[in-house]
């Protein structure tokens, strides 16, 4: 049986109430998505409200427009999969193997509050799955609980865009909280690269986390590393 593997992705078209375009970090879903393709892995692709997913203008951008992103961009059943996505309530959690959050700056207004996206993760990782993310991903388990209540980060250790990047980047004043201390406040243990925008992947368990767009390779490797038992 091949194994499955669930992408979730934005909704969010731009920062808050503003006009400042955001949305989905294209290459942190092709990335994976070429990853899991070559494990012949089944895949799926879920956002928080289902429908059209907005990609962020920046990531089409060279560096981030590389031929994984342009032979996504040129292929109309690929994005096909991007205009017309499932909700969290049109999908079965029992159906995968692990799920794989993807970035991009509009996850921060979506994915933290979704109860949908949060029963999904809780009932994926409480039988057994992997649960991953790739740079503003993590903020989708910030406030997943388990049955237990505790969040599902807490005493976990977790990476993911870091507060110096946000501040390179340029839009620190422009999102609505600061995620990584937003993590350690619920208790995980976040690591970082020393130096920003490097690939680093942290694992702990069947936790599998991405710093930034440059570690979504490297993440969806982990996962399929842990789904093929090494």
């Amino acid at each position: 049986m091949n194994r499955r593997i669930l992408h979730v992705v934005t909704n969010t078209a731009h920062f808050g109430n503003s006009k400042q375009p955001t949305g989905l970090w294209l290459s942190e879903l092709t990335h994976a998505w070429d990853v899991f393709a070559a494990s012949g892995y089944e895949q799926r692709i879920v956002s928080p409200k289902g429908g059209r997913v907005p990609l962020d203008p920046r990531a089409l951008k060279w560096p981030m427009r590389d031929a994984s992103t342009r032979a996504w961009l040129a292929d109309p059943a690929k994005m096909a999969l991007l205009s017309s996505t499932p909700s969290p309530a049109d999908i079965s959690p029992g159906d995968y193997d692990a799920i794989y959050f993807t970035g991009g700056h509009g996850v921060m207004w979506d994915f933290p509050d979704n109860e949908g996206l949060q029963a999904i993760t809780r009932a994926l990782w409480e039988k057994g799955g992997v649960v991953s993310a790739v740079c503003h991903g993590y903020c989708g388990l910030l406030n997943t609980r388990l049955t237990n209540d505790s969040f599902l980060v807490r005493g976990q250790k977790i990476t993911g865009f870091s507060w110096t990047e946000e501040r390179l980047a340029g839009v620190a004043r422009e999102i609505p909280y600061n995620a990584e201390a937003q993590m350690k406040a619920r208790g995980a243990i976040y690591e970082k690269a020393r130096l920003p925008f490097m690939s680093h992947v942290v694992t702990d368990g069947r936790l599998v986390t991405g710093q930034n767009p440059f570690s979504a390779r490297a993440t969806a490797r982990k996962v399929v590393a842990l789904l093929n038992g090494a």
